[in-house]
């Protein structure tokens, strides 16, 4: 294809130049911010060479191109738009952002908050999820001594991104909430001093009790929490900015980070720290009665729903929920998402068997491949949604790869990887691994009896 042709026939049919607020690009699509979408002609940008789909969410309007091609066409489109490859990687993404939150609506608005503070700590989790599930190999089949230096030294490195996970988020959240981002480390450092005690693996030990100003201060650590650290790190930002207005600019830099981190500090092991453990707790024992008295019924209405939820943008909000679960044992929703989203990559494979449609085949195989790897925007967006059916026939595989993931007790040791990599991280890849075949196979028997209409052009 043509990178530049594309990019030069892409600009009128969105409306123009002016019509493009803001644009950016991910490994897979153009992200977009438009002024007025009703100007979009979005059947011929789908017909434009290599574009594989096209969709409004999340306040964006967002083209895909697949990985490898959208950062050529951007390099092309970026400038007819006033954006160039630098400031797309500096400060021009941080008012793409802000131009796209403006665009959604307050709930949307929250989970995209949320998905930016854990998307980059992913990783992080992802690597000691993968330790864990070894560790789990070595103990279980017998390969290394548990009192042998290997698997002590392993398991320090499994648990460490868990016992520092307040300082990681406290960065991350820092930055998105508009504070210091090493002030929100030094929170989530105050949250896991060892003067705490660590609950991370000891069930029995009682924490002491400190007394300050008539009050008993538990002194119990956050480590491996998600929610005191959110909540306080919320705070120290408010309260940091708020400093910042009064403070003259002489002794700023002295008397700003002094007096953000005393009164968040006091503020986090007095109030806010308290109260999000309580809320953290009664959020994971909530979902545990639904897990375990629903058991495969929810499975089977979570899995057959994830990819509807997708559309909303409000999936972004449950890495919050996953990163909480780790502490209770494992993650059991991340399985059923996986299976919603490798019934999608079916679905998409029986949509290309079947269709006539040169555009709809070139589409659907990578669509399909990618869903398998976790990435599913292309086949939802560019195949099963546009032809309504094949979504209908994917929702019925999630639905019953969930319910099997869910009676087999399916967990996962991290938050972020679906489909085939997250044989990487599940505790029980075999389990998880039928589940997959059952939500594939589901997904293209079902695309195929309900059929879809087939596209003339």
């Amino acid at each position: 294809m043509n990178h530049k042709e594309v990019a030069e026939k892409l600009v009128p049919l969105l409306g123009g130049k002016a019509n493009v607020v803001s644009a950016t690009h991910c490994a897979t699509r153009l992200r977009l911010v438009i002024d007025d979408e009703s100007q979009i002609d979005k059947s011929a940008i789908e017909e434009l060479d290599g574009v594989k789909g096209a969709f409004s969410s999340s306040g964006q309007f967002q083209i895909i191109f697949g990985t490898g091609t959208v950062n050529k066409v951007f390099a092309h489109f970026g400038p007819l738009v006033g954006v160039s490859m630098e400031e797309e990687e500096g400060g021009k993404d941080v008012s793409h952002k802000d131009a796209a939150k403006r665009k959604m609506n307050p709930f949307a608005r929250f989970a995209r908050t949320l998905s930016n503070i854990f998307v980059p700590i992913i990783p992080a989790i992802v690597a000691a999820g993968m330790l864990m599930g070894l560790l789990g190999l070595m103990n279980t089949y017998n390969w290394v001594d548990p009192e042998s230096g290997m698997f002590v030294m392993l398991d320090m490195f499994s648990s460490a991104s868990f016992i520092i996970l307040p300082i990681l988020i406290g960065f991350s959240a820092a930055k998105e909430f508009g504070g210091n981002t090493y002030l929100g480390a030094v929170i989530g450092g105050i949250m896991t001093h060892p003067s705490l005690l660590n609950p991370w693996g000891l069930s029995d030990a009682q924490p002491e009790t400190l007394d300050f100003l008539g009050f008993g201060v538990e002194m119990l650590g956050y480590q491996g929490t998600v929610i005191p650290v959110l909540l306080t790190v919320y705070v120290m930002a408010k309260m940091e900015q708020g400093f910042r207005k009064i403070v003259p600019n002489a002794i700023d830099l002295l008397l700003t980070p002094f007096l953000t981190v005393i009164f968040t500090g006091f503020v986090a092991l007095l109030v806010v720290g308290p109260l999000g453990r309580m809320l953290g707790n009664g959020l994971t024992s909530v979902l545990g009665i639904v897990y375990e008295t629903a058991g495969p019924i929810a499975g089977l209405i979570f899995g057959g729903l994830y990819s509807t939820i997708v559309l909303t943008g409000v999936h972004h909000s449950f890495h919050a929920i996953e990163a909480e679960l780790l502490n209770v044992g494992g993650n059991y929703l991340l399985p059923i998402w996986a299976m919603a989203n490798v019934a999608q990559g079916g679905a998409t494979l029986a949509v290309f068997f079947k269709t006539k449609n040169k555009k709809t085949k070139e589409i659907a195989l990578p669509a399909g491949i990618s869903a398998f790897l976790g990435i599913t925007e292309p086949a939802i967006f560019g195949v099963n949604l546009k032809h309504r059916r094949p979504f209908i026939g994917a929702a019925i595989g999630g639905a019953l790869g969930g319910a099997y993931v869910v009676f087999t007790q399916v967990m996962a040791n991290g938050i972020g990887l679906t489909g085939l990599p997250m044989f990487a991280i599940a505790q029980d890849p075999i389990n998880y691994g039928i589940g997959c075949l059952i939500a594939i196979g589901g997904a293209v028997i079902a695309t195929l009896l309900l059929g879809w209409k087939e596209e003339v052009k």
